[in-house]
């Protein structure tokens, strides 16, 4: 019976002991070992679990230091029968249980309206490709390292000194790390009374709210932008105020003017992962001076940037003290750990502390000197470098992947970074419906409804995150993903067969083609320009930040136009049938299906010589 209750999976981090020690718990608690019955004997169980008897010895023990069971002398081991003392009367435990219906609703102080709609279904990792932001996949935690921390954390000597800790502070030693490690890397100088840890940044953005908002205040938040932050403002009472967005981040006009704080997302952008350029920042601050305006920045994603070095934050341009910083570890960590962070002057801090005492004291303080510990030891660091280069080779895989399989079907604009691509597609598309056919493929994307606070949204619209799907999944996925959306669209696409202009043949592909140069957009916003030279070699080079160059071959066969790059396009060889429409060139598959638009210059013959 025992070796039946009692699995032990040695594939597990866990180690043997613990999990003998806890499957023996559990089976105390729920009744499968009766109060007072006896247990085999340590070499007993070891035989039967197939273990060194030592580690039932120290099981044995462990329990019996706890209370869980008894040793009596000369006749064995026993389960404790005074385990449950102190419970109620274990009759009405196994009364089964009647919910009772409620009829509190009349005594809520306003019924909270928030999001109901979510970016995933709660079974996600049951899916074969999870494009989804925000989640991720087990891999990526650093186990041994933070479990050091917590060891670290929890000796003797390290509970005296947290567990003394009064009043309102939180543990000096995280403070000193996220004031000397973390806030640095931003540009940001702070004291240690202009720092407050949160559970989150969840937490630090309703403290804030606290603080700031009410009826009679109006707050300008990114339209699209985060959802839950919109939730915690109305419910504040805040006047809001819906600030479109674009390729340099929050707009910045004359409509702030109405304002008196601003919410923004500056490194990467909720939803959209667009950088806010340096000169909207200083426009913004600039804004926030001439309007005396209180500016939110909520920083949670500054790690990601993968094509330049971050933006300073806004706070470490401001000279007024009028940019309230929040930000926290990884989303990766704060998963599991849900530690955050709010930089301001000592006196929104002063007060922010009095908030939080209404609620929580303050976070764990066991669990922010594992932290400090986890940054003190160098581990922060390394767990980073070893993230943005996870996250960067998917970023690119799948920017490449999208590239390849469809190159003149969607657009994702100009990003520098982040871990999610907002993907606009062809205008028929049905975003809502892609999403429904994609999961019965085992396909997960978001649904950007949820992001628009306005009841008008782009239908076409949808996001790919890169945080919880492997890289070797990603380029499948995305293959799979451009075969339905040409199933979903392809009554309204371009074929071969009713294509304007005109299909060339081998004889006009070989009068354009030598040394022409072939001129498209990439999906994510930069330009390309590919020179086919006369002697069948090829270059390509692509414009903005990141630039690639790349080289092949090209040829012409049964009137279709093939190419083969080193690089691009995973050095496979495609072939093209061409239709020109003035200096447009079109190029179609072996399906018949359009496949992208290029403007053709500097070809030295006319299709009509």
């Amino acid at each position: 019976m025992l070796k039946r209750l009692i699995h032990i999976d040695t594939s597990l981090d866990e180690s043997l002991q613990s999990q003998i020690r806890n499957k023996l718990v559990e089976g105390i608690l729920v009744g499968s070992f009766a109060l007072g019955s006896r247990l085999p004997s340590s070499r007993k169980l070891a035989e039967q679990l197939g273990v060194a008897r030592n580690t039932v010895v120290l099981v044995y023990q462990t329990l019996q230091d706890e209370g869980y069971i008894i040793s009596k002398e000369r006749s064995g081991i026993y389960v404790n029968e005074k385990i449950h003392q102190g419970w109620v009367n274990d009759n009405e435990l196994h009364m089964a249980y009647q919910p009772k219906a409620s009829d509190n609703q009349h005594r809520f102080k306003g019924t909270l309206q928030v999001t109901n709609d979510t970016a995933c279904p709660a079974d996600w990792q049951k899916y074969s490709y999870p494009f989804i932001d925000g989640k991720f996949d087990v891999s990526l935690y650093p186990v041994k390292e933070w479990r050091d921390a917590n060891q670290q954390a929890n000796v003797t000597r390290e509970i005296n000194q947290w567990s003394q800790l009064q009043g309102l502070g939180d543990d000096p030693m995280l403070i000193e790390q996220i004031r000397t490690k973390v806030i640095p890397r931003r540009g940001i100088q702070a004291s240690s009374d202009e720092i407050l840890i949160t559970v989150g940044t969840q937490q630090a953005l309703h403290l804030i709210s606290q603080l700031f908002v009410d009826d009679t205040v109006t707050v300008a938040v990114e339209e699209p932008g985060y959802p839950e932050v919109r939730d915690l403002l109305q419910y504040s009472g805040a006047n809001l105020l819906y600030q479109p967005v674009d390729d340099n981040g929050m707009q910045v006009n004359e409509q702030l003017d109405r304002c008196d704080i601003v919410y923004t997302t500056p490194s990467h952008q909720t939803p959209t992962s667009v950088t806010m350029s340096m000169t909207r920042r200083h426009e913004l601050l600039d804004k926030a001076k001439a309007q005396d305006l209180l500016i939110i920045e909520d920083d949670f994603e500054f790690e990601s940037n993968f094509l330049r070095q971050p933006h300073p934050a806004l706070r470490s341009l401001d000279s007024g003290n009028r940019v309230v910083y929040i930000s926290c570890l990884s989303k990766v960590l704060a998963s599991g750990i849900q530690i955050g962070f709010i930089v301001a002057d000592s006196g929104v801090i002063s007060e922010l502390k009095k908030l939080r005492k209404m609620t929580m004291r303050n976070p764990p303080l066991n669990n922010q000197r594992a932290v400090a510990y986890f940054l003190s030891l160098g581990y922060y660091d390394a767990f980073m470098l070893h993230l943005h280069k996870v996250f960067f080779e998917r970023w690119l895989t799948l920017r490449e992947a999208l590239n390849t399989y469809l190159p003149n079907c969607i657009d994702t604009g100009p990003i520098q970074g982040g871990t999610a691509y907002w993907i606009t597609g062809p205008p028929q598309l049905d975003g809502e419906n892609l999403r429904e056919k994609a999961a019965e493929l085992g396909i997960l994307i978001e649904p950007v409804k949820r992001y628009f606070a306005q009841s008008k949204h782009p239908e076409n619209c949808f996001r790919m995150g890169i945080t919880s799907i492997p890289n070797h999944r990603i380029r499948d996925g995305v293959s799979k993903l451009a075969d339905l959306i040409h199933q979903l669209t392809e009554e309204h696409e371009e074929k071969l067969g009713n294509a304007s202009g005109k299909l060339l043949n081998d004889e006009a592909l070989r009068k354009c083609l030598p040394g022409a140069r072939l001129e498209c957009q990439m999906v994510y916003g930069v330009p390309c320009t590919i020179d086919l030279l006369p002697d069948g070699s090829m270059s390509g080079h692509t414009g903005g930040i990141g630039s690639e160059i790349d080289t092949g071959h090209w040829w012409i066969e049964n009137g279709m136009y093939w190419r083969q790059w080193k690089l691009w396009s995973y050095g496979e060889v495609k072939g093209f049938y061409v239709i020109m429409d003035g200096d447009q060139m079109k190029w179609f598959d072996q399906n018949y299906s359009f496949v992208r638009q290029l403007d053709l210059k500097g070809y030295p013959a006319t299709l009509d010589q």
